[in-house]
């Protein structure tokens, strides 16, 4: 019941960052901007995955052309599914980092002012945006440990229709909020390790946020809208949940 508790207190999170970008509409405009290019981006992307995912598949599968086509068809079908549903969580588990990439200035901006800290070093943007990126990089890598094996569980029978779709949006949920999180714990002065170490401490809560954001994120165009009260979101839940102090400097 705890973790139940804490798994609808990290959805909470979400939604008292929409209340709060909700409040301060400028900040919500403003964070439109980053989100809108990074959503074009991907649309061509995913678009251009939609039309050729029957020829990548054939590509993939040259084993498969002595098959009967009944088998050959249906198989390749299905794998041009689940590349195309594979493209589509990788450009969710993407488009934070690249929208907060494209947006470093403001979207740390939006940070300070939901989660106004004394005592803390500002970084200027131009060189956190490298640091950043690289981090990006790492949490990618250890979402695709986890999103690729479940890929090929997706062409499990019955199992890739049911378990695999629950653990993949638990993964990348929780991955979207080491994304989003990392902003706020970074001004804390923690790096990538200790953000991960206070993330696995707060399963639930980190889960609970992150599972309603891939969730949203994966409606069109709420991802644009939605990325502003994520951020603010993310930042209360460390303020509130995760790290309430910065940490003393010696």
């Amino acid at each position: 019941m705890r973790s139940l508790r804490e798994f609808t207190g990290g959805i909470g999170f979400f939604f008292q960052g929409l209340g709060w970008v909700a409040k301060n509409g400028r900040w919500w405009g403003f964070g439109l901007i980053p989100a809108l290019i990074a959503f074009a981006l991907y649309v061509v992307a995913l678009v251009y995955l939609g039309n050729n995912a029957g020829e990548i598949a054939d590509f993939l599968t040259p084993f498969a052309d002595g098959w009967s086509p009944g088998w050959r068809d249906f198989f390749r079908g299905a794998l041009g599914v689940l590349l195309f549903i594979g493209g589509l969580a990788l450009a969710v588990l993407t488009f934070t980092a690249l929208t907060l990439a494209i947006g470093e200035p403001f979207y740390e901006k939006l940070s300070e002012k939901v989660d106004p800290l004394h005592g803390t070093d500002d970084v200027p943007w131009w060189r956190s945006v490298p640091r950043s990126l690289r981090d990006s990089l790492v949490t990618l890598l250890y979402a695709l440990m986890f999103t690729i094996p479940l890929f090929i569980l997706g062409f499990v029978p019955v199992v890739g229709q049911t378990v695999v779709p629950v653990l993949g949006a638990l993964v990348s949920g929780f991955f979207l909020t080491v994304e989003l999180t990392s902003l706020a714990m970074e001004r804390r002065g923690m790096n990538r390790r200790a953000r991960f170490g206070v993330l696995r401490a707060n399963k639930a809560p980190a889960l609970g946020f992150g599972v309603v954001v891939f969730l949203l994120f994966l409606v069109p165009f709420v991802a644009v809208v939605a990325m502003p009260a994520a951020v603010a979101g993310a930042t209360l839940m460390v303020r509130s949940r995760l790290v309430a102090l910065p940490p003393a400097h010696s």
